[in-house]
């Protein structure tokens, strides 16, 4: 093991004791890791899903694995016996990369053509309210000190969904809207003029393949930063704040983009 490093992507919240709590068993198991905490919305498998995108395919990344737990526990509606909740998965991706995460509902969705090898992982699921932190850092550790013991037997890949168009991935600090539609699937004509709404909230937008191709304080529907070769598009307004525009929508949320 060579100091690798951990992305934890879990939806604990900014600053929770959590991550503290989890980073330190992982510590205690892999002494020289370089654990990096990243938090989602709560329950948001899809935002999970994104962010695992984004950082397992970056070309340039090498020695480092994500560790994700976000975990709605709405595999069975009914009562969870014993604090049982969907499983803990191992994925390896077709540059290499690997995930250990906890298979809800879009976790694995974005990264799903990438998946050359899925598997559940040999690990107690019930008996914590916490298992990220009580029993899972054992199975990182093992995984990435290269043990074949904690991977079980193959998963099914058709159980993943795939991505879901039309709604919001992430929320950026800039208060930009990062979305599910890749540039490829934009129709629209560069300085063409859009209408775009969220929820109840409906404003005029230009279309552009620029970020920076429109006026300060204007509204504009742009391929962003996030989705390497097929750029997410984004919502966005230029010198302001797009989520504070549409009166904070939260991720997940739909929207639609159509013609003037």
């Amino acid at each position: 093991m060579t100091n690798p490093n951990i992305v934890i992507i879990a939806d604990y919240g900014i600053g929770d004791p959590a991550f503290t709590e989890v980073t330190l068993q992982l510590k205690v198991l892999i002494p020289n890791a370089t654990i990096i905490p990243q938090s989602t919305p709560p329950f948001s498998t899809l935002n999970t899903g994104f962010w695992i995108y984004q950082i397992a395919l970056t070309a340039n990344v090498k020695n480092t694995y994500i560790f994700s737990n976000t975990a709605p526990r709405k595999e069975d509606k009914n009562a969870q016996k014993n604090n049982g909740g969907e499983k803990l998965m191992y994925a390896k991706l077709t540059n290499g990369f690997e995930i250990i995460a906890v298979n809800a509902k879009y976790v694995f969705s974005f990264v799903k053509p990438f998946i050359k090898k899925f598997h559940y992982i040999n690990v107690q699921n019930h008996g914590s309210q916490f298992r990220s932190r009580d029993f899972y850092p054992k199975s990182v550790a093992e995984i990435v000190a290269k043990e074949k013991g904690p991977i079980g037997k193959i998963g099914n890949l058709d159980s993943i969904p795939g991505v879901p168009k039309n709604l919001i991935a992430s929320i950026d600090g800039y208060g930009n809207i990062k979305t599910t539609i890749r540039i490829s699937q934009v129709k629209f004509k560069p300085g063409q003029t859009i209408t775009i709404q969220i929820y109840n909230q409906k404003h005029l937008a230009t279309y552009t393949d620029g970020v920076f191709h429109v006026k300060e304080g204007e509204l504009a529907f742009a391929p962003g930063s996030s989705g390497h070769k097929d750029k997410f598009m984004e919502i966005f307004v230029r010198g302001g704040n797009a989520y504070q525009l549409f009166d904070y929508p939260e991720v997940e949320e739909e929207f639609s983009v159509l013609e003037k």
